[in-house]
């Protein structure tokens, strides 16, 4: 050998792109997309063009203010768009959903490096952000409207907020596909587990948080005697499992610690939803969850079997 060549990580090529993955996650949220609108009326298709716009402007604009390398095309600015849109009410005002997708994009992405480099999910840090700056407009619920019926309808509990109330819930049917009030991509179970079924025969996803995750909820919720069918089809438990606690970037990449971050999500939510002043904790779970990442992948991850021997 003459000479030897010494080049970082990574040492293994795919064909697998981030485009290719994050256009492979755009796909599996469009029956849920086309779910919100038949639910909720236009004015859902309206919220998350503005969301998924102002995300990939505002990702664009703070890229070349500060010369960085433009990633508007790898398209995750856009699933970062949809996935906050999906986290708010219908009825939203639309300036304060530029500005969740402002702070999703540059406060919690691009401040700590861009794609890759952030701790915790921008939308789900978005939304908890909304959450406290304009907790009314984020708890504002509407009945399902349809596609041509205004969105001023009548305003409606959430199921989670009909449990803790002691008040009616609509019927397992209703619940499955999404004939409730909440936010707009969070309702229709149907289209999220088929998106979920999407991500997992392309390999995008791993099935060991997303089934963690549910299952702790389940298993927690037959324990504490609740509904645990109606637990599970309401809030934002599937929507959360499949498509923000198995994001790449702040979620554990062990098996072992994809199925504690899973627990953990689960166990946190429980907490929150049946002892906590919210109805809903998927959030909550999620960003914290986010935070413990790095203990996570440092406790589970595998160690070299000639580490540490002394000649």
């Amino acid at each position: 050998m003459n000479k030897l060549i010494s080049t970082v990580s990574p040492h293994f090529h795919t064909t697998r792109t981030t485009q290719k993955i994050m256009l492979d996650v755009i796909i599996a949220l469009c029956p849920t997309a086309i779910a919100s609108v038949v639910i909720f009326g236009w004015r859902a298709m309206l919220v998350i063009a503005v969301c998924v716009g102002v995300c990939v402007l505002s990702e664009f604009l703070f890229e070349k203010l500060c010369k960085r390398e433009n990633t508007v095309s790898d398209l995750s600015s856009v699933v970062t768009g949809m996935l906050l849109a999906f986290n708010l009410p219908v009825t939203i005002p639309l300036w304060q959903a530029a500005i969740g997708s402002v702070a999703a994009i540059i406060v919690v992405k691009q401040l700590f490096g861009g794609i890759g480099q952030n701790f915790a999910n921008p939308a789900i840090t978005a939304r908890i952000i909304m959450l406290v700056a304009f907790s009314g407009e984020m708890t504002h619920w509407i009945a399902p409207a349809g596609f041509l019926t205004p969105v001023d309808a009548a305003t409606s509990a959430t199921p989670l907020a009909a449990m803790t109330n002691g008040t009616e819930l609509p019927s397992y049917l209703d619940l499955f596909l999404g004939n409730y009030g909440g936010c707009i991509g969070e309702t229709c179970s149907l289209t999220l587990l088929l998106g979920g079924v999407y991500l997992l025969i392309r390999r995008v996803i791993s099935w060991h948080t997303p089934v963690a995750f549910i299952g702790t909820v389940a298993l927690l919720s037959l324990i504490c005697g609740k509904d645990v069918l109606a637990q599970l089809l309401s809030g934002g438990l599937l929507i959360a499992a499949i498509f923000m606690a198995t994001d790449y970037a702040t979620t554990p990449n062990t098996k072992w610690g994809k199925i504690i971050f899973g627990v953990g999500c689960g166990l946190i939510t429980i907490l929150i939803r049946f002892w906590g002043n919210y109805p809903e904790g998927v959030s909550y779970s999620i960003l914290i969850m986010n935070i413990l990442t790095p203990y996570i992948s440092k406790l589970t991850r595998s160690k070299p079997l000639t580490g540490g021997v002394k000649p």
